[in-house]
Parts: structure tokens; C-alpha cells; sequence
């Protein structure tokens, strides 16, 4: 008897917790570029007459970041620092989950093309002394730029069980990531306060507060927007429903509109895309729409938007496996994906040889050029870098192409 109530109370408990009680404060707009539709199809135009791109495109670079002698990583983040370079954040240890996993950071100098020595930002014995509670586990590190200019870093902390009962803390440094204060605990329910995770990154409000993705992976699968102060869960929305989005990624429209596209989590026998979901009121209330017509095997997916106005993404565009990693760019005027280039491909591979390719992470610097990370075979994080130029390039020759089709779909129709 005692077991039943005891899951009774769970239960009343984690639903108590998806439900949002509070005094709803208000919502600001979304953080939007200043660059509209319009000019960004006039410039394209401008650029391409002036510069026929007769000069050599550079190649994608490609890296690594640092070994830390760990024989497992992943889960690699970044962020732009103000002298314009990129601070990673990933967690390494003997497996994932494994008591001795640490996140670990290094610098990306676009000079030298290369990363710095990593250094330890918080290990488990450190997050139970900061956070003043027991911690089996740790990982998921998501870095973030507050409206004073401070970094902060949130991470996932396993007390009990696995992932499932993760809770989210954050930390501050006041130095671009050189020194980091004691860990707090993100309070986003108000009970058992289980099974909130981060993964993606956050987005920007006009207020100067932060919309951060979250997702539950206990008892439902869903995505929650969490609406920031310092640090605080001043506010949280649900994203998706049921058992099958998680790690949403947000694509901010205008002030008021957004897109999430998710992680699929579905059951055998259900469509293994992107599942999507939208906000017209600036991430108060979102809904469900459909899918994403891209495959996708229960696997992350990164992408930004640049300042040309169009978006980028990395995924495992397969419905099973994670041994395929691709960039894809959107056409500015119709919305459809294209693939600019393979990024990783085992296919060819017998099963067991094929390598994993997993949690991609996207950023740009200038908003013209692009950063990925992923996990490679979790052995190692790849770094590749997308110059202005190269994206560029790609840009004009999707647009080039485009017009070719239609131009060939005119022709035939005038001749039918």
C-alpha cells in the first residue's frame, strides 16, 4: 500500500509540475534583425552584379577540439566572446553518465585557427559543493549571453535514475568564461522539480530577458519554453505534447513568431521526421503543425538563421541510425531545404563499422559565417567553419539553381 501511495504522490506530483501555476507575468516581443525581406533580396541581387565571384571560394575548415584524454565526449556547445572568439563547452569522461564526467572548455582563436588547452568548468564533486545536494551525473552544457554582458552556462544534473531525472542549474562569469560562481539550481516546478533538460540555444526577448528550450523526458516527451531572470524561471510554456519532441530549436520570425523544430521521439510505425510546433504571441502558447518533411532518426538537430535571411541545418537526415550528417540551406522565398554538402557519411559501411555523427551545435560570429560542432563517433568533437564567402557562394548558386528550375518548369508549360 505504502508503494502505491507513494506513486500516487509521484504522479500528482509531475503533473502538478507540467502544470504552469503562476501569476503569468508579462511577455515581451522576440529580439528580431533589423534586416527585412525585401532587402535582403535587393542585396543578394546588388552583391551578385558587383561581384561575379571569379576569386577562389576557400573550403570549409575543418578541426578538432582538444583531447582531454577522456575517452567519451559529447555534447558540444559555443558561444561568440566579445573580442570575436568562440568559447566551446562540451563533457568528457570515461562514458556518458560515468561519475567521472566533467564539461570542459577551450578557445577558438580565428587567427591562429586554433583551439586553446581545455580547462575543467565544473566536474561532479564541484557541482555537489556549488549546488549543495548529491550529483550522480552531469552533462548537456548550454552557454548563454545575458543583457548586462555576462556569460552563463547551463548544464544538467542527475541526482537519482537517469536522464529522466535531470534538473537544469546555471552558473555566471563575469570574464568571458575564465572564472565561473557557484552553481544555482533552476527551479521549473514547483515540486519535484525532475526531468528538465537543456540542449539547444536560448533566444533573446526585447525586455533583455532570455527564452530558454527545455524538454521532459519523464512520463511525457515534450518541449517547454522557459522565460528567464537572472537566472530565474520566471515563466514556462508548453511547446509540444505526448511522447514524441524533445530538444526543440527555435527559429525566430518576427517579434511575435517563432518555429520549433524537435528531436522525434516517436514509436515504431510513426513518421521519423522533424516535428514542428509554432508561437504567433512570442513563445506564450505554441501549436502543433506538421511535419518537416526531412528524416529524422530520434537524433539532435542545430541550425541558425544568417543575416541574408537565410537558415541553416545539421542533422542525420535518415530515419535510422546517426551515421549521416548533412548541411542543409533554406531558399529565402519558397522555404524549401537543400543539401549544401555531406558533412559525414558511413553508409557504404557495414553496420558495425559505421561511426555515430550526433549533437550537432550551430553558431555564428558576424551573422554571415557559421561554426558547427558534433560528437564524432564519441571519441571526439569535429569543429567546421563556413566562411561569409563560402556560404555566400552556396547562397547565390541555390538561388542560381532555383531560377533554372523554374525557368525549365515555364518552358514546359508553355509548351503543353
Amino acid at each position: 500500500m505504502s508503494r502505491v501511495i507513494a506513486l500516487c504522490f509521484l504522479l500528482l506530483s509531475a503533473v502538478i509540475g507540467f502544470l504552469h501555476i503562476d501569476s503569468r507575468p508579462a511577455w515581451a516581443p522576440f529580439v528580431v534583425s533589423a534586416i527585412q525581406f525585401d532587402e535582403v533580396v535587393e542585396e543578394s541581387i546588388t552583391s551578385k552584379s558587383k561581384d561575379p565571384i571569379k576569386a577562389s571560394i576557400p573550403v570549409p575548415q575543418s578541426n578538432w577540439l582538444p583531447d582531454t584524454g577522456a575517452a567519451s565526449v559529447h555534447a558540444a556547445s559555443m558561444i561568440a566572446l566579445k573580442d570575436g572568439a568562440v568559447r566551446a563547452f562540451w563533457f568528457a569522461g570515461s562514458r556518458e553518465g560515468a561519475a567521472d564526467v566533467s564539461i570542459f572548455s577551450s578557445v577558438y582563436d580565428a587567427k591562429s585557427a586554433n583551439w586553446s588547452a581545455p580547462t575543467v568548468v565544473i566536474d561532479r564533486v564541484s557541482a555537489e559543493k556549488g549546488l549543495a545536494r548529491y550529483i550522480a551525473k552531469l552533462g548537456n552544457p548550454v552557454p548563454a549571453r545575458l543583457a548586462d554582458g555576462r556569460l552563463q552556462l547551463y548544464f544538467v544534473t542527475v541526482s537519482i535514475g537517469g536522464w529522466a531525472g535531470s534538473s537544469i542549474s546555471a552558473m555566471t562569469s563575469d570574464d568571458e568564461g575564465l572564472t565561473w560562481v557557484n552553481p544555482q539550481r533552476l527551479i521549473s516546478s514547483p515540486l519535484l522539480n525532475l526531468s528538465t533538460l537543456v540542449k539547444s540555444p536560448s533566444i533573446l526577448f526585447a525586455d533583455g530577458l532570455l527564452g530558454l528550450p527545455a524538454y521532459h523526458e519523464w512520463i511525457g516527451r515534450f518541449g517547454e519554453f522557459l522565460r528567464l531572470d537572472a537566472g530565474q524561471v520566471i515563466d514556462k510554456r508548453r511547446m509540444s505534447s505526448g511522447r514524441s519532441a524533445i530538444q526543440p530549436l527555435i527559429f525566430v520570425n518576427d517579434a511575435q513568431d517563432a518555429s520549433a523544430f524537435f528531436r522525434q521521439t516517436r514509436s515504431a510505425g510513426l513518421p521519423k521526421q522533424i516535428p514542428v510546433s509554432h508561437t504567433q504571441n512570442a513563445g506564450q502558447s505554441w501549436q502543433q503543425s506538421g511535419d518537416l518533411a526531412i528524416a529524422n532518426p530520434n537524433s539532435a538537430v542545430a541550425g541558425l538563421t544568417l543575416n541574408n535571411g537565410a537558415r541553416i541545418l545539421v542533422l542525420n537526415n535518415i530515419e535510422n541510425g546517426r551515421y549521416r550528417l548533412v548541411l542543409l540551406m533554406s531558399d529565402i522565398k519558397s522555404g524549401q531545404w537543400q543539401t549544401l554538402e555531406v558533412l559525414e557519411d558511413d553508409e557504404a559501411l557495414p553496420d558495425g563499422q559505421r561511426k555515430e555523427f550526433s549533437y550537432p551545435y550551430l553558431l555564428t560570429v558576424d551573422g554571415n559565417d557559421a561554426h558547427l560542432l558534433y560528437t564524432w563517433d564519441r571519441k571526439k568533437i569535429r569543429h567546421r567553419y563556413f566562411s561569409s564567402a563560402w556560404l555566400k557562394h552556396t547562397f547565390s548558386k541555390m538561388e542560381a539553381q532555383a531560377k533554372a528550375l523554374e525557368a525549365e518548369a515555364s518552358r514546359q508549360e508553355a509548351q503543353q
